[in-house]
């Protein structure tokens, strides 16, 4: 790909005492990227960096041949637009929410247009005039989302964002923020260690290990690689693209995927939505035949590919169904007893009430 065509070129290396992040990337241009990895892995140090914030960066950054830092100089945080949220928010306490906004959206010189549009996407006019702290973590992020997109950045960066909060405070602002991948109309950067904000959030995949890129590209597929750290980890799964087909009167999803229809409880999606739907290794069971006369609703026909032994006497284990993999966990003896072998048919059975969408 010539250089002229590339979003964002990242050539850096920080060296410290006990710590070493080197990368060479190139993030696309749409969508979301999430940066995933283990906490010490250098992913908000990497997010730093692009921002401007990281004194410590030695290299080339180049958004779509803008040379934002090269051997020569580095641009300033404020001359590289981006829009940056963290952790924790760092909303101004002596200001009201609307004088927050007001705040960057004055400096950016942005239109009046863009604020109340965001304003409105973010459901932030019953906060306009209260101050940071009396508002929830939830609403403290919307106002710094929002604090963000009205300054019209190039890039929206966002460092863990929902690691702050519980869990309903963060499903209560995980719509918001799909909302903003969706109609932003900017590329986002965003930096995580959850595996559920990866598959629900993430076009594009960057995972960190120890200050190196250990794998990028799209998605699901290095999510749903086996190959990778992520297929080891206890909350193992993929993830797979869903069409809702129906929705029953009790929440009852049904839906299409790749691997054939699954049916799962969620939000009240309505039929014909697109959505993604997350499998975790866990929640699957293996049996040599069909079984209806059981409460489990999804029964796949698959192939086993692979087994490799974990620890603690558990077996990981591939399956192919219908071209699209998946992965299971049983325990050794299972795979005794069933006589489990690469090669052999079997079906795959999932609860309903495990998958995650």
């Amino acid at each position: 790909m010539a250089e002229a065509t590339t979003d964002l070129r990242v050539r850096l290396r920080v060296l410290r005492r006990d710590f070493r992040l080197e990368v060479d990337l190139t993030l696309p241009a749409q969508g979301t990227t999430a940066v995933f990895g283990p906490s010490g892995s250098g992913k908000s140090t990497l997010l730093r960096a692009i921002a401007g914030l990281e004194p410590d960066a030695v290299g080339s950054i180049k958004v779509q041949g803008d040379v934002w830092q090269d051997e020569h100089a580095s641009r300033p945080a404020h001359w590289r637009e981006t829009g940056v949220v963290f952790q924790h928010t760092a909303l101004l306490p002596h200001l009201t929410v609307a004088d927050n906004l007001r705040f960057g959206w004055r400096r950016a010189g942005s239109p009046s247009t863009l604020l109340d549009q965001w304003i409105e996407r973010l459901a932030l006019a019953p906060l306009l005039q209260r101050r940071p702290e009396s508002l929830s973590g939830g609403e403290r992020q919307r106002v710094a989302l929002a604090r963000a997109l009205v300054t019209q950045p190039r890039w929206l960066l966002l460092d863990e964002p929902l690691s702050a909060l519980d869990a309903e405070r963060r499903a209560e602002i995980l719509p918001f923020i799909e909302a903003v991948r969706r109609d932003a109309g900017i590329p986002v950067l965003y930096v995580t260690h959850s595996v559920e904000e990866v598959a629900r959030l993430a076009d594009h995949l960057v995972l960190l290990e120890a200050g190196a890129v250990t794998a990028a590209g799209p998605a699901l597929e290095i999510l749903n690689r086996a190959d990778l750290p992520l297929a080891l980890r206890d909350d193992a799964g993929v993830v797979l693209e869903a069409r809702v087909r129906e929705r029953d009167p009790h929440g009852l999803l049904t839906l299409d995927t790749p691997a054939g229809p699954l049916h799962a409880h969620g939000r009240e999606h309505v039929a014909g939505a697109r959505l993604r739907v997350r499998v975790q290794a866990r929640d699957i069971s293996l049996a040599l035949q069909r079984h209806d006369d059981s409460s489990l609703l999804n029964l796949l026909p698959a192939t086993l590919v692979a087994l490799t032994e974990l620890p603690g006497g558990q077996v990981q284990v591939q399956l192919d169904a219908s071209g699209v993999p998946l992965l299971a966990r049983v325990s050794h003896r299972s795979v005794e007893r069933l006589t489990l072998r690469p090669g052999m048919p079997v079906w795959a059975q999932i609860k309903a009430v495990a998958l995650l969408v």
